[in-house]
C-alpha cells in the first residue's frame, strides 16, 4: 500500500505526494536510502519476473558480472533500466534505454563490499524492482585501474571492438571500449568514466542509449539484444572529460 505524506508550515499547507517504499525482500538496510534517491514519488512494486544474474560471491570485485534482462515486461513498454548497488560508495552503476533494442543489457562491475545490487526497470505504470545479493572480499570501488600501471594506455583510449551474432529472431551484439573508468576514489587518481553509448542502425536511428557511471569496470564490455533488421551499425559516445569517439560496428 502506498500512502501520501503531507508537510505543514506555518501559514499555508505544503504536500509532497510519493509513496512509501514496499517491503524489501533483500532486507537491506540502505533499501530506503535508495529509494529516496532513484524512485521516489513513483509506484515500485517487487518483481520477480525482472532476471538479475550475478555471482553470490565475486571472485573479483573489479570485475562482478552482472546481467539484467527485463524482457517479461516488453508489453509494458520498458523505457529505462537503472542498475544500483545499495552498499557501493557510488551506488548508481548505469542507467539503459533500450529504445529499439530488448530490455536485456549484461556488463560487469566493480563493488566495494557485499551487496544488492538491483535492476529498476521504468515502464509506463512506474518501477518495477529486482535484485540479489553479491558478497565479495571488497574494495573494488577504491583500487586504481590497472590501465594506470601501462603509460601507454592513452594511445588505445575509446577503441572499441565488437561481435555481431544472429539468432532467429534477434542479434546479439557484445562491444568493448577502451577505457579506465576511474571511480575518483583511488588515491590521486581523478574520476574519468565515459558518461554516454549510444547505438545507431541505419538511417541515423537510435537503437539504443547507456549512461555508465563510475562503478562499470575498466575496459567496459557490453552484451545486447538488437532487432535482426538493425545493419549498419555504429556507435558514438563520450566521456567525462569530453573525449569523443564515433565508430561503424561490422560482423
Amino acid at each position: 500500500m502506498y500512502y501520501l505524506r503531507i508537510l505543514v508550515l506555518w501559514g499555508g499547507l505544503i504536500s509532497f505526494a510519493y509513496a512509501t517504499p514496499p517491503v524489501d525482500p533483500l532486507k537491506s538496510v540502505q533499501w530506503e536510502t535508495m529509494y529516496s534517491l532513484f524512485l521516489q514519488k513513483h509506484p515500485v512494486q517487487f518483481d520477480k519476473t525482472i532476471q538479475v544474474f550475478s555471482p553470490q560471491d565475486a571472485e573479483d570485485s573489479l570485475q562482478v558480472p552482472v546481467i539484467v534482462d527485463a524482457r517479461s515486461l516488453v508489453d509494458k513498454g520498458v523505457e529505462e533500466i537503472l542498475v544500483f548497488a545499495d552498499f557501493n560508495p557510488l551506488p548508481k552503476i548505469l542507467s539503459f534505454y533500450p529504445k529499439k533494442s530488448q530490455p536485456f543489457i549484461a556488463f560487469r562491475v566493480k563493488i566495494q563490499q557485499a551487496t544488492p545490487i538491483r535492476a529498476a526497470v521504468r515502464t509506463k505504470e512506474g518501477w518495477h524492482v529486482n535484485g540479489v545479493w553479491v558478497d565479495a572480499a571488497g574494495g573494488g570501488c577504491t583500487l586504481p585501474s590497472l590501465s594506470q600501471a601501462n603509460a601507454s594506455w592513452e594511445d588505445h583510449l575509446n577503441e572499441v571492438s565488437a561481435g555481431i551474432w544472429k539468432r532467429e529472431t534477434e542479434q546479439r551484439l557484445r562491444f568493448q571500449i577502451i577505457h579506465p573508468m576511474d571511480t575518483g576514489l583511488a588515491t590521486g587518481i581523478p574520476v574519468f568514466h565515459l558518461e554516454q553509448i549510444q547505438l545507431w542502425g541505419k538511417e541515423n536511428t537510435l537503437l539504443a542509449e547507456i549512461h555508465p557511471q563510475e562503478p562499470v569496470s575498466e575496459n567496459p564490455i557490453f552484451t545486447l539484444n538488437i532487432p535482426l533488421s538493425s545493419t549498419q551499425l555504429a556507435l558514438t559516445g563520450i566521456d567525462n572529460n569530453g573525449n569523443d569517439f564515433a565508430v561503424e560496428l561490422k560482423p
